[in-house]
C-alpha cells in the first residue's frame, strides 16, 4: 500500500473511532440524564400522592383518585400504589397499568428508603414515607414515552451524523493527503522516466524548505554526479575503441598481405589465418563497443521516413552476399492500415543493423539455416516476428538475453560476441520500439518487435 493511502487510512480510522466514541458518550450521558430526570419526576409524584392522602385531612381516597385521573399525563401511563405499615394496599390509582410487587419489595423500602427498577417497558419507583404515627410505602410505575422518543431521536441523529461526517472526513482526508503529497507523486513519475539515455533530466523543485523539495534537490545533485561519471565512462570507451581500431587495421592489413605473399609457407599461412581471425574478432568487438557507446548518447532526432519492408529486402540481400547458405522467408499479413504502418520514422542505417542482426542470429542458430520474418498489425501497432527452428534458450538464459556478452548454451561452436542483441535493444529503444523473446517449444525461437505509433 502506498504511503499516502496508509496515512489517509490511519487518519480516517482515527477520526472515525473518535466520532464513534463521542457519539456513544453523548448518547450514554443523555440516556443516564433521562433516567435520573424521570426518576426524580416519579419521586415527586410518589411523595405528593402520599402527602395528599396522609397529611391533608380533606383529601380522601376517592378524591385523590379524581385528582390523579385529571392530572395524569397519558404519555406516562402512570400507576400509583400506596401501602400502610402493615403492607395493606390503601390506595390504587385508576390506571389499568399493573405493578408487580411483593412484600420483599416493601421490606426493602423500609431498609433502603427508595429503589428504582425497570419492569417491562415501564419503570418503577418505590419510596418509604415515615410519619410520627405510621409508615407508608408508595410504588409508582410509568413509561417515559416522551423521554424515550427524545432518546430515540438523539440515537438516529447521532447515527446519521456519524455516517455523514465519517464519510466527509474520509473524503477530505484522502483529498487533502493526495494534494499535499502530489509533489511526491510527480517526483515518483519523473524518476520512472529516467534511464541511461536521459540522465540530464532534473526534478522540478520549488525554493521552499519542505522535505519533498529538499529531497528533490538532493536527488538532482546525485543525478548530476552520476551523469558526469557515466559520461566519463562513455568517453573513455569511445576513445579507447577509436584508438585501438587504427593499429588493429594496420595489423590486419599486414597479415593479409603476408598471407597473400607467395613466399609464405602453407603452415605459416594457416597460422596467420588463425591469428587474423582472432584480430577480426577483436576488431568486431571494438566496433560493437564503439557503436554501443554512440547509442548510449542522447537519442537521435529521426526526421526521415522509411518503409520497413524495403529495409527488410535490402537486409536480406546483404546477408545473402556474405551468407549465401541462409534461407529467409518474408511475409506480410495485409490489413486496412498496414500500408500506413509500414512507414517508420528513424535511422535507416540503425534499422538495418537491427534487421541484419536479428535475421543473422535466426539463421545462424537454426537447425536448417532458415528463418521466417512476418509483418502483422495489432492495435494500430506494427509487429515484426522473426522465428526459426532451433534449440531454444533456458529460463535463466532468457532473463539475461539482452545483457552484454550474454551467450546461450546453443551458441557453442558459433561465432559471436554476445553484443548483437544488446545493440538491437538499444537501437529499438531509441525508435520507441520493444523487443521480446519467446520459446513456444524446445526447438523454436521467436523474437517479436513492436513499433508503437
Amino acid at each position: 500500500m502506498k504511503i499516502k493511502n496508509k496515512i489517509s487510512l490511519l487518519i480516517s480510522i482515527f477520526f472515525s473511532v473518535l466520532f464513534a466514541l463521542a457519539s456513544f458518550t453523548i448518547f450514554y450521558l443523555f440516556s443516564s440524564f433521562r433516567k435520573v430526570e424521570f426518576e426524580s419526576r416519579l419521586k415527586e409524584k410518589a411523595f405528593s400522592s402520599i402527602k395528599l392522602l396522609v397529611e391533608v385531612e380533606q383529601i380522601d381516597r376517592q378524591l385523590l383518585k379524581v385528582i390523579d385521573q385529571n392530572s395524569i399525563n397519558k404519555l406516562y401511563d402512570e400507576k400509583t400504589l400506596i401501602f400502610d405499615s402493615s403492607y395493606h394496599l390503601i390506595y390504587s390509582s385508576l390506571d389499568d397499568t399493573k405493578i408487580n410487587w411483593n412484600i420483599d419489595d416493601l421490606k426493602y423500602l423500609k431498609t433502603y428508603k427508595t429503589f428504582f427498577k425497570k419492569e417491562n417497558k415501564n419503570e418503577v419507583y418505590g419510596v418509604f414515607y415515615d410519619t410520627n404515627d405510621k409508615d407508608y410505602y408508595a410504588l409508582i410505575s410509568a413509561s417515559d414515552d416522551y423521554g424515550k422518543r427524545k432518546l430515540e431521536y438523539l440515537f438516529y441523529t447521532l447515527l446519521i451524523t456519524y455516517f455523514v461526517f465519517t464519510a466527509l472526513c474520509w473524503f477530505i482526508t484522502f483529498y487533502s493527503v493526495k494534494r499535499l503529497l502530489q509533489p511526491l507523486g510527480n517526483f515518483h513519475s519523473k524518476i520512472k522516466t529516467i534511464n541511461e539515455n536521459n540522465l540530464d533530466t532534473r526534478i522540478a523543485v520549488n525554493d521552499s524548505s519542505n522535505e519533498i523539495d529538499l529531497l528533490g534537490n538532493e536527488f538532482n545533485q546525485m543525478l548530476q554526479r552520476i551523469d558526469e561519471s557515466y559520461q566519463k565512462q562513455k568517453e573513455f570507451t569511445a576513445h579507447a575503441s577509436h584508438e585501438l581500431r587504427t593499429p588493429l587495421a594496420r595489423v590486419t592489413s599486414q597479415m593479409e598481405n603476408k598471407i597473400l605473399d607467395r613466399e609464405t609457407g602453407e603452415s605459416q599461412r594457416n597460422f596467420l589465418k588463425k591469428i587474423l581471425n582472432d584480430v577480426n574478432q577483436i576488431t568486431e568487438l571494438i566496433s560493437s563497443l564503439l557503436l554501443l557507446s554512440k547509442l548510449d548518447n542522447k537519442p537521435n532526432e529521426f526526421n526521415n521516413n522509411y518503409r520497413i519492408d524495403e529495409l527488410i529486402y535490402e537486409s536480406i540481400e546483404r546477408l545473402h552476399k556474405t551468407h549465401p547458405e541462409f534461407r529467409i522467408r518474408f511475409d506480410i499479413e495485409f490489413s486496412e492500415e498496414i500500408e500506413r504502418l509500414l512507414e517508420l520514422k528513424g535511422s535507416k542505417s540503425l534499422l538495418e543493423i537491427v534487421l541484419i542482426n536479428l535475421l543473422k542470429n535466426a539463421c545462424m542458430y537454426a537447425d536448417d539455416k532458415a528463418a521466417t520474418i512476418l509483418i502483422t498489425q495489432a492495435n494500430r501497432n506494427l509487429i515484426l516476428t522473426i522465428s526459426n527452428n532451433g534449440r531454444s534458450l533456458t529460463a535463466t538464459e532468457q532473463v539475461n538475453l539482452f545483457q552484454p556478452f550474454m551467450r546461450g548454451g546453443n551458441a557453442k561452436g558459433k561465432a559471436g560476441l554476445g553484443l548483437g542483441l544488446r545493440i538491437v535493444q538499444r537501437i529499438l529503444l531509441q525508435h520507441e520500439a520493444t523487443i521480446a523473446y519467446a520459446a513456444p517449444n524446445e526447438h523454436s525461437n521467436v523474437f517479436t518487435v513492436h513499433f508503437c505509433y
